[in-house]
């Protein structure tokens, strides 16, 4: 073994820097052997100093300057979060000559391009394996494993959060607050909530697995999202009637000349793989020209999951920077295909559920079905569920489920508001898209 230790800069603390801490402590001796020399952590940034942590309180620094700045540190692992100061941290430790291993989806999935590109410049190594998928081997893979195929499709369940929300929503028939509340008590969702249940995290993934599968540059803003908060218990209860579970879906699509990025709610046949993804598990689906159909699969979330792709990210980094092989002299600055184009929500072709609650009486369906046709949108199947009172003075209302053929979502958009203009629409519960 080298006598030399890698030495590495911690920037951030939380609960997944601290998860990586105690990684490199507990582990130390098993870390050590695989890499081949010994390995030190010089330095670790804290917003609060006086939390208990699991190193030596005298590595610990309030100053960003202290690990971008030391010429002694190796790598950089950025477990901070969010755009900023992360992103400008990232960028200092490149130019400074550092490796940097970092779990940041935002910073990754707004600046990924840039970052790769100044990490080649100055001849060091940028990973990421845990920006997307926690601990499930997945950027690895797209960046060497699936490198030789074109890939056609991507379906993914990235977003463990969510995942846990909607199964247990499909589960105890409970409605969406009630599920959001138990996964912030159990740990599983942050108090500001947003970014998961609004589908901002799940976008900001798929725009660097885009990026990494079509070999371009994909920004958050060519990734089209929904969030969950709509949803209703009344619909996965209906959804399991006609064959169907509900999962927030990441879709990335190259067909007809162009790429497809979406994130939204999804009815997927019961009898397909992704349907059966539950709790705070990810799995990522691909298919590729020369591979064919291939399931990535685990906890895509958690301290355990995200640390243990962080720590192999810096085994790796460590590894190679031994043997030579880090940054220019393993690979040049990424070239990205700035032909593509990314097709535009409205031209997106799916298939449709539409709940909704309408008079129950003579020639109202065909009222609906007029609108609905007027927009170009046919129906494959059509329930009429229950029957409720509402209002004063009281109008019996039936709940109306309606399965459409294939459409493009320009046409069901004017065929939705068409219908929520009719008189005899009470309103229109859920809309939505169906895939498989």
């Amino acid at each position: 073994m080298m006598e030399k230790p890698f030495r590495i800069g911690l920037l951030g603390l939380g609960v997944v820097g601290t998860a990586v801490a105690h990684a490199l402590v507990q582990k130390r001796g098993v870390l050590e052997r695989r890499i081949g020399c010994p390995i030190e952590l010089r330095r670790a940034l804290v917003r609060d100093p006086d939390r208990s942590r699991p190193i030596d309180p005298s590595l610990i620094t309030l100053n960003a300057d202290d690990i971008l700045d030391d010429p002694a540190i190796d790598v950089v692992v950025e477990v901070m979060g969010g755009e900023d100061p992360a992103h400008a941290y990232i960028l200092r430790a490149l130019r400074a000559g550092k490796h940097v291993v970092t779990a940041n989806k935002e910073v990754m999935a707004k600046h990924g391009p840039e970052i790769l590109t100044l990490a080649a410049e100055h001849g060091v190594d940028i990973s990421f394996e845990a920006s997307v998928g926690g601990g499930i081997p997945v950027i690895g893979p797209f960046k060497l494993d699936l490198i030789a195929n074109e890939i056609r499709e991507i379906r993914a369940i990235i977003n463990g959060t969510t995942n846990f929300i909607l199964t247990r929503m499909a589960a105890d028939g409970i409605e969406f607050a009630d599920a959001l509340a138990e996964a912030q008590q159990l740990g599983y969702a942050e108090a500001d909530p947003r970014n998961d249940v609004d589908g901002i995290d799940a976008a900001y993934k798929l725009a660097i697995l885009g990026s990494l599968a079509f070999h371009t540059v994909v920004r958050p803003s060519n990734v089209y999202y929904e969030g969950i908060a709509s949803l209703s218990a009344t619909d996965f209860r209906y959804a399991r009637e006609l064959g169907y579970a509900i999962k927030l879906l990441a879709i990335a699509r190259a067909e007809r000349g162009a790429v497809e990025l979406r994130v939204h709610p999804t009815l997927l046949p019961e009898t397909e793989m992704l349907a059966k993804i539950d709790g705070v598990f990810n799995a990522v689906a691909v298919e590729g020209d020369l591979v064919g159909r291939i399931l990535f699969y685990g906890r895509g979330a958690g301290a355990g999951p995200t640390s243990s792709a962080v720590v192999a990210d810096i085994i790796d980094v460590a590894q190679r920077s031994l043997a030579g092989l880090g940054g220019s002299s393993r690979r040049t600055a990424p070239t990205y295909d700035e032909q593509v184009r990314f097709r535009p929500m409205d031209e997106v072709c799916t298939r449709y559920y539409l709940r909704l609650l309408a008079h129950d009486r003579p020639g109202v369906f065909a009222q609906i079905t007029h609108a609905l046709g007027e927009a170009g949108i046919s129906l494959a199947s059509v329930i009429q569920k229950q029957n409720v009172e509402l209002g004063e003075p009281r109008v019996q209302y039936a709940e109306i489920v309606l399965m459409t053929h294939e459409a493009k979502e320009a046409a069901m958009q004017r065929a939705l508001r068409s219908v929520r203009a009719l008189a005899v629409v009470r309103d229109i519960g859920s809309m939505i898209r169906v895939e498989g």
